[in-house]
């Protein structure tokens, strides 16, 4: 999509003067005008053309945070030449002052300053008569959003009724003084303000009210990726982990699946003209994280992913997931992949949501009546409204919770949600709100930015209640150390201190109690005091070692009589904490092979096996993996192809150049305990240097990270540093210890349930 931009300050007089000749030509006939660059100019801001000037070209006008376009967002040029809007003589256009809703509607109190009108920065108090009591927010402040800091401020006292008095948001107008059982309140928004949230709200018997405070928005009002993460996410965790029905209720669940149960989830993406397509492009990342991040949980929701504008451009077709004829990786892979290219004209809404209606028919058709009942259809659509064509889809919708939805059985609501994310310039608020569907929580959501929104949904996916499962971690990377932090949330710190010498490695969070290294980071006569472990838990860095196990048959002297004079074989040793890590975003534990999770990871269902395990995960003869290196920047990750099968034995040989290494068999220096990576071909490998040892050498699975090894010893030593991206050249080799040859170690330590740290289940075989 082809974009120019223009500034206050003028304009191309060049430019404007032939478009203007080539309306005048043309006037009277079908041939397209080109719109014209007079009177666009925006005081205190600058525009831009998605098309140029020609007809159906979009002017976006643009201003710094904390002032929005008046009286105009956008410009449509249309084939006669003119823009819609038209500007106004006598009414320029300028950046304008945010400005938030009337606060002094507040009850029973005094609003300080009063002011005809509030900008943003300005800050207001708030009191209550005598005899009243505060609850809320005593001071606010106008955000840029348009909105105002904190919580609606309510005075109210005790007048024995069931639910506290619900109060009214700035800008609003409430009816109903009565706050008994079943007693109802309903709300309106003064002036042009648009009402967001639920317009009536019941007061129920657990002493809550129904739904959701409304809020009153101005055109320029948004909401913020934080809100968006506390509101939606709310919601939406509750489709990702898989609970047993307790028997007919579930609390506390806004949309609910049992084991028995499906999740059907659709998603819509705009890419018609009015929509930037930089939103289009965060949109898509923002689907994929939200896929990929589902995907680390139990349930495997059925996707329909579609883009459109007047016509739809299918990506997955929820079918396919029924005859298994898709996977994740497809899914993901089709987001990324999709070009809008010239796709973008018209925009026909009704089209997408029949769609929906339509695959829902045939899912209630090949399931029947009865299993239809247990599927839970979740629906998200990025749009900005601006629909001119295939009319409105609000029969649509309301044919969609028809089918849903039960006369008879008011919890069905439960079974269907409408996600609304109203994103471009300007957005059609009346038409898009009463598209949504679903009970309480919030539905619509006007997005100004969504240039973060792929964090946001990860942050609303990393819930509280599956924070500890393995290998979980952030798959975007900003360059900061606290995004690093969170992408390798398993990578630890080990710093050995010992007759003044110091010797660092890294390791890996397994357990919460437990830290996976390599044996010969702990010389001979290391005591568990000369240990520390350096992790970020929110509960202090550095972490005391209670004890650690060195694998038996560890003994880097033991085939000096043939020719090797350091043997790493059986370099693995397990670190017990003093006390365990406080699981976290930042800090939790990578999976290993041959436990359960992992199968779970892995989507291997049934009585998996560790074979299976590794056959997925080391399957061919060149496998991809990746290892930590220490950087100025925290951490960095170092990528390598592991030599397998018959690239095995070449990669091997090259043991032989390593200093101390004189037997003529490398499979001496290099049992088959060992992956071999490195060198330059067919792939240029990262070398490890000496403060990688003992790191984790992982693959990642579908969001989940799984350890296959550890970095122990290499043939050459190419770092001028302690570590860093250092490439392998031609013959330097890396050779790493293979985890699912040392399982009977792992399960005799951390599947121990006789101690007293949780254990880890391991596989049978």
């Amino acid at each position: 999509m082809s974009t120019s931009l223009r500034f206050s300050m003028g304009f191309t007089v060049h430019w404007s003067w032939l478009a203007t000749l080539s309306c005048l030509l043309c006037m009277g006939g079908e041939v397209r005008c080109n719109c014209t660059e007079t009177n666009m100019q925006i005081e205190g801001g600058h525009y831009r053309l998605t098309k140029h000037l020609r007809a159906g070209s979009m002017l976006v006008y643009n201003c710094p945070e904390g002032y929005y376009p008046y009286p105009a967002m956008t410009r449509l040029c249309q084939p006669n030449g003119r823009w819609r809007p038209a500007p106004k003589r006598f009414s320029p256009q300028r950046c304008r002052l945010v400005e938030c809703p009337d606060p002094s509607v507040l009850e029973y109190g005094n609003v300080s300053p009063p002011q005809e009108k509030y900008y943003v920065d300005n800050e207001t108090t708030y009191e209550c008569y005598s005899g009243y009591t505060m609850r809320g927010s005593s001071s606010r402040v106008c955000l840029p959003s348009g909105k105002w800091s904190g919580s609606t401020p309510i005075c109210s006292r005790d007048s024995g009724d069931h639910c506290a008095d619900p109060g009214i948001p700035a800008g609003a107008s409430r009816t109903g003084n009565m706050f008994g059982i079943d007693d109802t309140v309903r709300y309106s928004c003064n002036g042009n303000l648009i009402l967001v949230g639920s317009n009536e709200r019941v007061c129920q018997e657990n002493g809550q009210w129904s739904g959701n405070e409304p809020a009153c928005y101005y055109k320029h009002t948004y909401d913020t990726s934080l809100e968006v993460s506390e509101e939606f996410g709310s919601a939406i965790k509750s489709s990702l982990t898989t609970l047993e029905p307790v028997g007919d209720i579930q609390e506390g669940r806004t949309i609910r699946v049992t084991k028995n149960g499906t999740l059907n989830i659709y998603i819509a993406v705009d890419i018609s003209e009015s929509i930037d397509e930089k939103h289009i492009n965060h949109s898509k990342d923002a689907i994929t994280t939200l896929i990929t991040k589902i995907s680390s949980f139990n349930v495997n929701p059925n996707y329909e992913i579609l883009f459109f504008s007047s016509e739809l451009y299918p990506v997955i077709n929820i079918m396919d997931f029924w005859d298994k004829q898709v996977v994740l990786k497809d899914v993901t892979n089709g987001v990324r992949d999709f070009i809008v290219g010239d796709k973008n004209t018209g925009t026909n809404l009704n089209l997408v949501f029949k769609t929906f209606e339509e695959r829902m028919g045939l899912i209630k058709r090949r399931v029947g009546e009865e299993a239809f009942k247990e599927h839970r259809h979740v629906i998200i659509v990025f749009t900005d409204g601006a629909y001119n064509m295939g009319g409105s889809p609000a029969y649509a919708v309301k044919r969609i919770k028809d089918m849903v939805y039960d006369v008879n059985d008011p919890s069905r609501e439960e079974y269907l949600d409408i996600y609304i994310f109203a994103i471009g310039e300007d957005i059609f608020d009346d038409d898009l709100k009463p598209l949504t569907a679903g009970e309480d929580g919030k539905h619509y959501f006007r997005m100004k930015d969504i240039s973060n929104l792929q964090e946001t949904f990860d942050d609303i996916i990393d819930e509280e209640d599956v924070k500890g499962l393995c290998g979980l971690h952030k798959d975007y990377d900003t360059g900061t150390k606290e995004s690093k932090k969170k992408r390798y949330p398993w990578v630890v710190f080990i710093i050995v201190q010992k007759d003044g010498v110091s010797k660092k490695c890294l390791g890996s969070l397994v357990s919460p109690d437990f830290v996976l290294t390599a044996a010969h980071c702990f010389p001979f006569g290391t005591l568990p005091e000369h240990i520390t472990v350096e992790i970020d838990d929110g509960q202090g860095r550095v972490k005391k070692v209670k004890m650690f196990k060195i694998h038996d048959r560890y003994n880097v002297t033991a085939k000096v009589h043939e020719k090797v004079k350091e043997f790493y074989d059986y370099d693995v040793a397990l670190v017990q904490l003093e006390k365990p890590v406080e699981i976290s975003a930042a800090a939790r534990p990578i999976c290993i092979p041959c436990t359960k999770e992992t199968s779970q990871a892995l989507k291997l269902g049934g009585a998996s096996t560790c074979e299976q395990q590794e056959k997925l995960l080391l399957k061919n003869h060149l496998e991809s993996l990746s290892f930590l290196t220490r950087t100025s920047n925290f951490i960095d990750e170092k990528t390598v192809q592991a030599k397998l099968g018959d690239n095995r034995g070449e990669c091997i040989r090259h043991a032989l150049a390593a200093e101390g290494v004189e037997t003529d068999n490398p499979e001496v220096a290099v049992t088959e305990n060992f992956l071999c990576t490195g060198g330059r071909n067919p792939h240029r490998d990262h070398i490890a240097c000496k403060g990688d040892s003992g790191g984790a050498v992982f693959k990642n699975y579908e969001q989940r990270t799984i350890q296959v090894a550890l970095v122990s010893w290499g043939n050459k030593d190419l770092c001028k540093s302690a570590s860093g991206l250092v490439e392998s050249d031609d013959t330097s080799r890396d050779f790493h210890i293979n985890l699912f040859k040392f399982v009977p170690f792992l399960k005799l330590v951390l599947g121990d349930d006789n101690q007293d740290y949780a254990p880890l289940e391991f596989l049978e075989s």
